[in-house]
């Protein structure tokens, strides 16, 4: 393997997290409209309410790996950060009165709220599925 083949499959795989995101957006739309269609708009409605936090989710954690990581490589160790755990307990909490509301509503939209969350579960499936066919094929 040469110097530029090193280059490219690493470009490629640094660009997993943004790909993820946008499968994580394409789905996400795609599932909701299905979802409205076929279980109506309680369960549409919640299932895009869990994708929407499940997006939100993915997004906080990598900033607060990102901080981490910043804080870890400017002092040499791990310095706790109190707006890094504050973020880190609002997701939970965000999580708990989203899904409060949805059941106080709802108790079918808790199926929805949970197909929500576990969206970027099917985007990284997506993920690592694209990537054996880019490797089979291109050989990365």
């Amino acid at each position: 393997m040469d110097l530029t083949a090193i280059d490219r499959s690493e470009a490629f795989y640094a660009g997993a997290l943004r790909r993820i995101q946008l499968a994580m957006v394409v789905l996400g739309i795609s599932a909701g409209v299905t979802a409205w269609i076929h279980f109506g708009w309680r369960i549409a409605f919640s299932f895009t309410g869990g994708a929407c936090i499940a997006y939100l989710n993915l997004h906080s954690l990598e900033r607060i790996v990102d901080a981490l990581a910043e804080r870890t490589t400017q002092s040499g160790h791990a310095q706790s950060s109190r707006m890094v755990v504050v973020r880190f307990l609002v997701r939970y909490f965000l999580m708990a009165a989203v899904g409060y509301a949805i059941l106080s509503v709802s108790r079918m939209g808790v199926y929805g709220l949970f197909a929500g969350l576990f969206l970027p579960v099917a985007a990284i499936m997506w993920e690592a599925v694209y990537e054996l066919f880019t490797a089979l094929l291109h050989g990365l």
